[in-house]
């Protein structure tokens, strides 16, 4: 399953999709040299697991994407399981960290802001798009 980045799958709606989304979001910047290392295992992740649509987003070049959060630390990943938020926050640069969260699939505790979800998902391939990837 590849990794989605608003560049390379714009105009993507869920108004097709039949399910809530699950989705798992990198938020990066371009300069981090954490962000690059932390692409190829993120990379290799999304093959793992292709119930989820794993995005990569540049929030230097897609701030609306954020709404109105800030990302001040990374890897700051959000993980949506069909519609449910499970996380948002930093992590440590280790995919195992990651990997559990997406295994363990605990609710986060509502409340705590959350970026645009909608705008990330219109941004994104709707499953039907997935299966020719």
């Amino acid at each position: 399953m590849p990794v989605y980045t608003p560049v390379s799958a714009p105009a993507a709606t869920l108004a097709a999709a039949d399910a809530p989304p699950s989705l798992v979001v990198c938020y990066c910047a371009e300069w981090c040299g954490t962000c690059r290392e932390y692409l190829p295992p993120f990379e290799a992740l999304s093959a793992r697991h292709p119930e989820y649509r794993f995005a990569w987003v540049d929030i230097e070049e897609h701030p609306e994407l954020l709404g109105d959060e800030d990302v001040e630390n990374f890897p700051t990943v959000l993980v949506v399981r069909e519609g449910t938020p499970l996380f948002y926050g930093t992590l440590l640069p280790h995919i195992g960290h990651l990997e559990r969260l997406l295994q363990a699939g605990t609710p986060m505790q509502s409340g705590q802001p959350l970026p645009d979800i909608d705008a990330l998902v219109r941004s994104l391939p709707a499953p039907q798009d997935l299966a020719g990837a």
